[in-house]
């Protein structure tokens, strides 16, 4: 693969990751009710959803930078670490709702390995 492709594709998947986080930062929990009534659901009656939605806002935004991605990606698989452990303690699905976060981060993480070739050389596949 060229580097030019690479990097294409590496910023196509962070863009639609950010996409995604915007979408599942802003809307249900600035917006609507639905992060309070999906929290409440959870057990956490009282969670700070503002909060969250803010921090999932700043970690997308750090990781579109390209001088803060790689801490961006570490802060959001922190963010993600912490849906799987509510996601578990309320008994969800475990491909669909508990891995959820897994898959997120993989793509982010791919995305981030593709567009910046310091990661790359970090983090080199061999043959």
């Amino acid at each position: 693969m060229s580097e030019p492709f690479m990097t294409r594709l590496g910023w196509g998947l962070c863009v639609l990751f950010g996409l995604f986080m915007f979408g599942a930062s802003v809307a249900p929990k600035f917006l609507t009710d639905v992060g309070q009534q999906t929290m409440a659901g959870l057990g956490w009656p009282d969670a700070p959803v503002l909060l969250i939605g803010a921090l999932e806002l700043v970690c997308s935004v750090l990781f579109l930078i390209p001088r803060t991605g790689v801490f961006g990606a570490t802060l959001m698989m922190a963010i993600f670490g912490g849906a799987m452990v509510a996601q578990m303690l309320a008994g969800s699905p475990l491909v669909s709702h508990t891995l959820f976060p897994v898959w997120l981060g993989i793509v982010m993480w791919v995305g981030l390995w593709l567009r910046d070739p310091a990661v790359r050389r970090v983090w080199p596949i061999r043959r």
